[in-house]
Formats: C-alpha cells, sequence, structure tokens
C-alpha cells in the first residue's frame, strides 16, 4: 500500500505549500502594475521593470536551486526559502520608492525560484514511481487554482479595500506555505550527495541536458500562455467585457479541475502523447476562438477550452521533463524545465505586448496561437521522433 499510497499527510502538505506560493505569486502579478502606477507613481516602463527582475531572478536562482537539491538537505532548502519568501512577502508594507521595490522583487523572485523548484522536486519524491503522470498532474492542479484565485482575489481586494490590505494577505499566504513546510516530512530521504571542489560548478551539476527537449516545449507554452496571464484583463476592457475578466479565469480553472482526474491516469496509463496532441489541439483552437471573440459566450468558452489543453500540457511535459533523467537528478530535471517555462513566460509576455501595441489585441491572441501550433512540430522532433528511435534501438539489441 505504501507504494502505490498517493493521498496522504505529505503530499497534502507540499500541495498546500507550492498553492500558497504560487497565489502570492499571482496575487502580485496581476496588482503591482497599479500599486507602480497609482502609490509609486510610476511609468508604464516601471511596470515592465518590476516583472522583468522578477522572473530574471527566478530564473538564475532555478538552476541553483536544483544543483543544491543534489547535494544539500531537501527540506532545509525549501524551509529557508520560504522564510526567505514570507520575509520579503512582508516588506511589501514598508516599500515606498520605485528603487527599494525593485531591489525586493529581485531578492524576492530569487526566493520564489528556489521555492517553487524545491516544492516541485519534493512532491515528485512523494509520489509512488507508477503513479507519477497521476501525482504530478494534481500537484500542479494547485498551482492552476493559485493561478484563477491569485488573481480574482487580488483585484477584489485592490477595488474594495487597499494596498496595505493586498500584502498583509500575501504574508498571511506566505506564512501559510511556509507552515506547511515545517509540518511536512520526506520518508526515506537519502543523504545528500558530497560534491568534490572541482566538480562543484561544473555546467552538468545546474542543467539537466536530457529534460532540455521537452523543456523547449514548455518555452513555447509559457510564452503563449503570458499573453493570457497579463492581458486578459486589458482585453476583455476593450471588448467591453470587463466584468467578466475574473470569470474566464473561473471558467479555465473548472475545465482543469474537471479533466485533471483522467489526464493524470491516462498519462501513467498510455503515455504522454495521448495527452499532448490533443492538449495542443485544444490550446490553439480556444486561443483563436478568444482572439475573435464577440460575445461573453465566446470570450468565456475560449477560456474553458484553453483551460482543457493547458491543462493537459503542463503536468504531461514536467512529468516528461522528470522522467527523462535518472531518479538522482530528479530535481535538475524539474529546475531545468522551469528555466526554460519561466523564461518562456517573462519573454512571451514582452513579445506579444509588443505585438498587441503594434497591432490589437485579437491578433496578439492569434499569433500566441500560431506560436503553440508550431510547438506541435518542435515536440514531434526533440522528443517524440526520438523517443520512437530509442525503443526501435533497444528493440533490435
Amino acid at each position: 500500500m505504501r507504494e502505490t499510497s498517493l493521498w496522504n499527510k505529505n503530499f497534502l502538505l507540499i500541495c498546500f505549500s507550492s498553492f500558497f506560493v504560487f497565489m502570492t505569486f499571482y496575487i502580485l502579478a496581476v496588482t503591482l502594475p497599479t500599486f507602480v502606477l497609482e502609490s509609486l507613481h510610476g511609468s508604464q516602463k516601471g511596470i515592465g521593470l518590476v516583472t522583468t527582475v522578477f522572473v530574471i531572478a527566478a530564473v538564475i536562482f532555478r538552476p541553483l536551486a536544483g544543483k543544491w537539491l543534489n547535494e544539500l538537505d531537501n527540506r532545509k532548502i525549501m524551509n529557508v526559502s520560504l522564510i526567505l519568501f514570507a520575509v520579503c512577502s512582508a516588506l511589501y508594507l514598508i516599500v515606498h520608492g520605485f528603487a527599494p521595490l525593485l531591489v525586493l522583487r529581485v531578492i524576492h523572485g530569487a526566493a520564489f525560484g528556489v521555492a517553487a523548484t524545491t516544492t516541485s522536486a519534493i512532491a515528485i519524491k512523494l509520489i509512488p514511481e507508477k503513479r507519477k503522470g497521476e501525482g504530478i498532474g494534481y500537484f500542479t492542479l494547485f498551482m492552476s487554482l493559485a493561478m484563477v484565485f491569485g488573481p480574482f482575489l487580488g483585484l477584489t481586494i485592490i477595488t474594495h479595500f487597499s494596498f496595505p490590505v493586498l500584502f498583509i494577505m500575501c504574508l498571511i499566504f506566505s506564512a501559510l506555505s511556509l507552515a506547511c513546510g515545517l509540518l511536512l516530512q520526506i520518508p526515506g530521504e537519502p543523504e545528500p550527495k558530497k560534491s568534490g571542489a572541482a566538480s562543484s560548478w561544473h555546467w552538468s551539476n545546474f542543467i539537466e541536458t536530457k529534460a532540455i527537449p521537452i523543456s523547449i516545449s514548455g518555452f513555447m507554452l509559457a510564452f503563449s500562455y503570458g499573453a493570457i496571464s497579463t492581458f486578459i484583463s486589458v482585453y476583455a476592457k476593450s471588448l467591453g467585457m470587463e466584468p467578466f475578466a475574473s470569470y474566464f479565469f473561473i471558467v479555465f480553472a473548472a475545465l482543469i479541475l474537471i479533466s485533471r482526474p483522467f489526464t493524470g491516469r491516462l498519462f501513467d496509463r498510455r503515455g504522454e502523447h495521448v495527452l499532448v496532441y490533443p492538449g495542443l489541439l485544444f490550446f490553439v483552437v480556444g486561443m483563436i476562438w478568444l482572439s475573435q471573440a464577440d460575445s461573453t459566450f465566446a470570450f468565456l468558452a475560449a477560456g474553458g477550452v484553453i483551460g482543457l489543453g493547458y491543462g493537459a500540457l503542463l503536468p504531461s511535459f514536467q512529468a516528461v521533463a522528470i522522467k527523462s533523467a535518472p531518479i538522482q537528478r530528479s530535481g535538475l530535471a524539474t529546475s531545468t524545465y522551469f528555466v526554460f517555462f519561466d523564461a518562456g513566460y517573462g519573454v512571451g509576455s514582452y513579445v506579444l505586448g509588443v505585438v498587441a501595441a503594434m497591432t490589437s489585441y485579437g491578433t496578439m491572441y492569434f499569433v500566441g496561437a500560431m506560436v503553440v501550433a508550431f510547438t506541435t512540430l518542435l515536440y514531434y522532433a526533440l522528443h517524440h521522433r526520438r523517443q520512437g528511435k530509442e525503443q526501435a534501438g533497444e528493440t533490435s539489441a
């Protein structure tokens, strides 16, 4: 039973710890632009910088986290990063200038990069080998729910209350994440690996090369998704549907929630391809439908179709990245995947924002759909075809 049991205290604790980290992340992602403009009297350029420095810091520290996970006590790394994450969340209450905010965002981004990587890596260790797809699916579901409720809660608070109330809420979520981390136990965790000084800083201790092919597909998915999380409220306003912007994410999450029990089991029983290709199709169709939305129904329905696609793709890509590497390098595989994913999110938010400024939001979402359509070719060339060749080689041998 112990080998196949998924739902237990430790798995729930790591899921909720990750959930509260991402709640804080998404609350700040959608509300800090308004904070910069209204409270700090910053510029539009400043809004982009506040997001960019956070993502850059997270991307830099994810590979470091992967290295530390291979060499140090995983639980200690997680809890130190969660303490720093909570301290940073508290400091927003006393920030009254743009320069101090940028410094805080760099430190907060570093703490986020380490915390998000370690919680994912620990979750993977707690999932039975025969239920990897299902377990990672449920773990990423908590991240997806944060992606929905975070923006909804953040926008509601700044509409009806104030920024100090918002930052106190972020501090509460950060403290809850830390509490879950402190209660967590990792049964049978192996002794940390001792690395020699000469090899300690070799590039292979920071990047898992076997995870790079699928991580490129993750980059492209995040590239297009950045346009949804960053611009959907502005797009809804341009369509005269501003009151329904938050409901877009509710529908998006509902379809992920409904489909997740089936997608995880399908992955474990029939492999990733049966999920990835339909997921890509749903995502592309949903993005095209969103780009042409001319009614509330079309706007919300497109969110549901995109949710079906995203819900199948995100855990599948992550599971493939982890399965591509030896078990002792699963932490590095996780960090490698999210380095690409975070970079795609940051680059996509900027590039597609430029596309929207030069054309329209509808055109931006259509371009995002074409990017994901191209991802189908990348996935086939970099993973599916190569996997087939490896299996054929094993059979002939």
